[in-house]
C-alpha cells in the first residue's frame, strides 16, 4: 500500500494535470467558434463551384475537356493527400483519418495500383511513416500558420498540379475530417483529380446556358476554374479539419478533466482510509501499552 506522502504527491500531480486539461478545453472552445464559422462559410462556395463546373462541363465535347476533368485515361497511380493536424491531444481525430487512408492503401495495393502519399500535417506523417514510409513523397507542415488562409491551400494545390503535370499520378484523392458537431467529425475521402463533378440537372444546365454567354470560350474558362477548384477544395478541407480538430480536442480535454476529477476522488478516499487506519493502529498500540503497565 502506498504511503500517505506518496498519495499526497499523486493527488497534487493529478490536480495539476486537471488544471492543464481544463485550460486546454477552454482554449479549444474559444478557437472552435471561429473555426466552425469559417468551415461553414466555405461550404456554399465550394458547392456552388461544383455546380458551375457541372453546368460548364455539360456543354463541352470530349475533345474540349481539360485533363483535370477527364484524367489521363489511366487508373494506375493514385496520389492520396492526407490532411491531419500539427498537434496532438485531440482524441481520435488524426487516427480516424489515418485509418481511412490505410484501408484505401490496402485496397489499392490489392488491386495492383501504385500508391503515393502527400502528407499535410505532422501527425498524419508520424503515423503513416511507420508502415508506409516508402510511399510518402512529401510532407507539408503548417505548424507556424496561426490562421489557415487561402494562400496555404494554393501552395498545396500548386504542388499537386505540378505533380500531375509531370505525370506522377493519374488519380488524386483528398482525405480530411468533415466537421458536423463537437462530438462528431466524419473522415472523408474526396477525389479532386479527375474532378468529381456532380451531374447537373437538365433544367439547371439549360437555364445557365440560356442566361449567360461565355467570353472567352467555355473550354478556356474551365482551364482557369479547374485549377482554382482544386485550391477551393483543399481550402475547404483545411478549414473543416481546423474545426474538427478543435471540436475533438474540446471533447477529449473535457473527458480528461472529468476523469482527473474521478481519480482525485478515489485517491482522496484511499488517502483518508489509509490515514484513518494508521491513526487506529497508533491508538491500539497506545492502549495496549497502557494496559501492559
Amino acid at each position: 500500500m502506498a504511503s500517505l506522502k506518496e498519495l499526497r504527491n499523486r493527488i497534487a500531480s493529478v490536480k495539476a494535470t486537471q488544471k492543464i486539461t481544463r485550460a486546454m478545453q477552454m482554449v479549444a472552445a474559444a478557437k472552435l467558434r471561429r473555426a466552425q464559422t469559417a468551415a461553414e462559410a466555405s461550404r456554399p462556395y465550394a458547392e456552388r463551384m461544383d455546380q458551375v463546373l457541372a453546368g460548364l462541363a455539360g456543354s463541352l465535347t470530349g475533345e474540349e475537356s481539360s485533363p483535370l476533368m477527364t484524367g489521363t485515361g489511366k487508373d494506375d497511380t493514385h496520389l492520396l493527400i492526407v490532411c491531419t493536424s500539427e498537434r496532438g491531444l485531440c482524441g481520435g481525430f488524426n487516427s480516424q483519418i489515418v485509418r481511412m487512408v490505410r484501408d484505401r492503401v490496402a485496397r489499392l495495393q490489392a488491386d495492383g495500383k501504385t500508391v503515393k502519399i502527400l502528407c499535410v500535417g505532422r501527425k498524419g506523417y508520424d503515423q503513416l511513416r511507420r508502415i508506409y514510409g516508402s510511399l510518402i513523397i512529401d510532407t507539408i507542415t503548417l505548424r507556424d500558420v496561426k490562421q489557415i488562409g487561402f494562400v496555404n491551400a494554393q501552395e498545396i494545390a500548386a504542388k499537386v498540379l505540378a505533380l500531375f503535370a509531370d505525370g506522377e499520378f493519374d488519380v488524386a484523392t483528398l482525405f480530411y475530417s468533415e466537421f458536423q458537431s463537437v462530438i462528431s467529425q466524419v473522415p472523408t475521402g474526396q477525389q479532386i483529380i479527375p474532378a468529381s463533378i456532380p451531374e447537373a440537372k437538365e433544367e439547371d444546365a439549360a437555364k445557365a446556358l440560356a442566361t449567360y454567354e461565355f467570353e472567352p470560350e467555355v473550354s478556356e474558362i474551365l482551364d482557369d476554374l479547374l485549377p482554382r477548384n482544386i485550391s477551393v477544395q483543399v481550402f475547404r478541407a483545411l478549414l473543416e479539419n481546423a474545426a474538427s480538430e478543435q471540436g475533438a480536442r474540446m471533447t477529449a480535454m473535457d473527458n480528461a478533466t472529468r476523469n482527473a476529477g474521478e481519480m482525485i476522488d478515489k485517491l482522496t478516499l484511499t488517502y483518508n482510509r489509509t490515514r484513518q487506519a494508521q491513526i487506529t493502529k497508533e491508538l491500539i498500540e497506545i492502549i495496549s501499552g497502557a494496559e501492559a503497565l
